[in-house]
């Protein structure tokens, strides 16, 4: 366990808290989300519904959506069947599986309120079921159209991150190492990032959590168009000075990467953020350019290079 090396400062607090981690379990995911399990909570979130359907993956968000219609038009569905063969005008179903069949489509074209004419509800209880249902429908589709708009309208930042933070020579020493890149074609300026370490720390007896502002070759760029390496030196006034990669993983230090940007395509601010941990750290080690120019002398930039590195 190390001892405390250097004075956190206030505002190096991120708000995780001064409780020391276990079992080298990250704070941050690699998706910048916090590795945290929140208890207490009821079991019905109505409230979580819509950060949870904006922030969920593409696949998931289909499934359910696609999910949640199959499931409301084979209640309608049922509902007809029960109602009876008389329930549908102009249903030529010869079977209860053909006349399921019916009341489905039927359901879907009521609800999309497309209606097609070939089937018609017939008697005053299914013209009220049929009612409904349109009433539903209208409000269904009004909240995924909102959903969608809300999904694609949502700024956020698509950054590609090395999968290692290097240990490379740097001027008359060594620094540490890391590279990002903009995944997308949009344009991101005014970048800021910050660097933390967070290790574990023992002082009379008493483990906890420290957190120190790591200081950066530079800290801002102006515009992203190829990669960015973000260095930190390890100098004389460096935490990181002469600490060996097992003294960190036995603190269970991580490093969290905090960038900052304004989107031009949204014209807002948007995040990102990573973290690595101790065991990520390459040794002795040099990032493969990601540039070169072709034929015509136009400059090219591999992206799929971004955690591409060389031993020294």
């Amino acid at each position: 366990m190390l001892k405390p090396r250097f004075k956190t400062k206030p505002d190096d607090d991120l708000g995780f808290g001064k409780l020391p981690t276990q079992n080298n379990q990250r704070m941050m995911n690699k998706d910048g989300s916090s590795n945290l399990q929140r208890k207490g909570l009821p079991f019905f979130k109505p409230h979580e519904a819509y950060n949870s359907l904006i922030y969920m993956s593409w696949t998931k968000f289909w499934v359910i959506i696609l999910t949640v219609y199959f499931l409301i038009n084979t209640l309608f569905a049922s509902i007809y069947l029960c109602l009876g063969k008389q329930a549908l005008a102009g249903s030529e179903a010869k079977n209860t599986f053909e006349q399921f069949f019916d009341g489905f489509f039927f359901s879907a074209q009521t609800i999309s309120t497309v209606g097609y004419g070939h089937l018609s509800p017939s008697g005053m209880l299914t013209s009220s079921v049929a009612a409904f249902e349109s009433l539903l429908g209208l409000l269904a589709f009004a909240m995924a159209t909102g959903l969608l708009y809300g999904r694609f309208s949502r700024p956020n930042s698509k950054m590609a991150y090395s999968n290692n933070i290097l240990v490379s020579p740097y001027k008359n020493g060594k620094a540490f190492m890391l590279r990002l890149a903009n995944f997308r074609s949009n344009q991101l300026i005014d970048l800021e990032v910050e660097v933390y370490l967070a290790y574990n720390i023992e002082t009379e007896n008493v483990k906890t959590r420290q957190f120190l502002k790591l200081n950066l070759e530079r800290d801002k760029v102006a515009i992203l168009a190829t990669s960015w390496t973000i260095v930190h030196a390890i100098t004389d006034d460096s935490p990181l000075l002469d600490l060996t990669k097992q003294q960190l993983i036995d603190s269970d230090a991580e490093f969290l990467v905090l960038l900052k940007s304004f989107d031009d395509a949204f014209a807002q601010v948007v995040h990102s953020r990573t973290s690595y941990k101790a065991d990520e750290i390459i040794y002795d080690a040099k990032f493969v350019t990601m540039t070169s120019t072709n034929e015509n002398g136009l400059m090219e930039f591999d992206i799929s290079k971004i955690g591409y590195f060389n031993l020294i």
